[in-house]
């Protein structure tokens, strides 16, 4: 399907809900209309219209229906642009109001969408378009944390002191990066059967990543990475000129950024390295069944299972009240970091990505930090409680955190407390927000986070699928 039959089809579906109002809650003077008109929306699903009317008839709680409204659709309402190119469904993802495309937010906004798919093929293909641009932009450069749609374009960062490229937007090394597009490409091959993205191409992209991988498990030296920034700000550049702090060559693999772009104290990031193991496995299975390549499955396996045991000597650490611990970052010389962040992958996030069960013990005492004040970063305030992070320093309270605190609670007052916060706490805006201060919701950063709210509306479904009754 050609870019202008594409639109056209989206053109068509937005009239038709235009034309039957059942399809949306009507707004009223307490919940006005704050999604993009019909006619300006980027692309339409007809399986995720269906989806909102569904819930938001089937929930009790009107401002949590109309919250649902609003967030839900709102990475493909305003953040999409598919093309074809070469001959092959192409899509771009901006992160919000920033015109950039990043690897892990991109992959995490389309993430709710993959079980509607069957239902939507002009979705799936939209989907299959994020798969062939990020396997387009690892080949470019698999140390690159987000891309522009134009090749040539010169980033506002090309003053950073590493190996910046036209296309690229920044060049900041997060490990979560790469392991945010196998989770997806895996993901929708697990939804769809679908191996049409998944050729050569792909392979070379995997045979990249593998190798970052490894070149920045610094066995035999620090590697081809480096970066460096002219700012003020400490989290933006690298310490030892570039390089990092130093690590234990154990194993394990460097991220010199978090991914909320804040860089790393200690090498090691333990929740970005917990995801590789799994993104590894992913990888393995797609290239054994898919393009029968049991050499290359193999070496990632191999890798999987070295990162695996080193998290086990390393990760785990002993708290003075909670006992043993996974840290946030350690060096492997003995040095460790016990906070969390509000992004994902963080230590609560770990059973959301599939890397520890929600019942693991240690996981459970780390649970137990992360929303105490025995994390530095958790906020207790006036107006609501919840984790934080360094990004945008103390006192702020992320929706991210909450969402997945939700996402990854087996408790139903948990889950309802989380929802609760969250209905309280948009500011009166309708969506969610990077994050708020905890004394004053009106006080928020970034009004336009895609990100944020298509997995707040990944929470209410799962919600409403599995215990309907918290939402009233």
């Amino acid at each position: 399907m050609n870019r202008r039959t594409f639109i056209q089809h989206s053109a068509l579906v937005t009239a038709g809900l235009t034309l039957a109002p059942s399809l949306a809650r009507p707004a009223d003077a307490t919940f006005p209309t704050v999604r993009v008109a019909p006619a300006r929306r980027k692309f339409t699903s007809p399986a995720v219209e269906r989806t909102i009317a569904r819930v938001q008839a089937g929930i009790g709680n009107a401002e949590l229906a109309w919250m649902f409204g609003n967030c839900f659709p709102n990475t493909l309402d305003t953040t999409v642009d598919f093309s074809v190119v070469n001959g092959r469904p192409d899509t771009y993802v901006i992160t919000g109001d920033i015109d950039a495309m990043w690897l892990r937010d991109s992959s995490a906004q389309v993430w709710p969408y993959l079980p509607l798919m069957a239902e939507d093929p002009q979705l799936q293909q939209l989907i299959a378009g994020v798969i062939n641009r990020q396997t387009r932009c690892v080949i470019k450069d698999p140390y690159a944390n987000a891309f522009y749609k134009d090749a040539n374009k010169v980033s506002e960062w090309r003053s950073d002191l590493t190996d910046m490229k036209p296309g690229v937007h920044e060049r900041k090394w997060e490990v979560d990066s790469l392991c945010y597009t196998i989770r997806l490409a895996h993901g929708y091959w697990q939804a769809t059967g679908d191996t049409a993205p998944f050729d050569n191409t792909w392979r070379e992209a995997i045979t990249a990543i593998l190798r970052t991988f490894r070149e920045q498990q610094r066995k035999t030296g620090k590697g081809p990475y480096h970066f460096q920034r002219r700012t003020e700000t400490q989290t933006d550049t690298v310490a030892g000129r570039g390089y990092g702090n130093p690590g234990n060559p154990v194993g394990l693999i460097c991220s010199m950024f978090r991914p909320s772009d804040d860089a790393t104290i200690f090498p090691y990031l333990v929740p970005a390295n917990f995801f590789a193991v799994v993104s590894l496995r992913q990888a393995a299975d797609m290239l054994e069944k898919i393009l029968h390549d049991t050499a290359l499955a193999g070496e990632c396996h191999s890798l999987a299972e070295e990162v695996e045991s080193a998290l086990r000597k390393h990760a785990v650490v002993h708290h003075a009240q909670l006992g043993a611990v996974y840290a946030y970052e350690v060096d492997a010389y003995g040095n460790y970091y016990c906070i969390d962040d509000g992004n994902v992958p963080s230590l609560l996030s770990l059973p959301y990505l599939g890397a520890v069960p929600a019942g693991d013990k240690i996981y459970q005492h780390t649970r137990q930090l992360v929303l105490s004040a025995a994390n530095p970063y958790y906020c207790q305030g006036k107006a609501a409680n919840g984790p934080g992070g360094p990004h945008v320093g103390m006192d702020m309270i992320w929706p991210l955190g909450l969402i997945v605190q939700g996402l990854t609670s087996k408790n139903d007052a948990e889950i309802r407390q989380c929802l609760v916060t969250l209905q309280k706490t948009h500011a009166g805006k309708g969506f969610m927000h990077e994050a708020f201060l905890k004394d004053d919701p009106e006080k928020f950063t970034r009004p336009w986070f895609a990100w944020a709210n298509t997995i707040f509306g990944e929470l209410v479904l799962k919600t409403f699928n599995q215990n309907p009754r918290l939402l009233s």
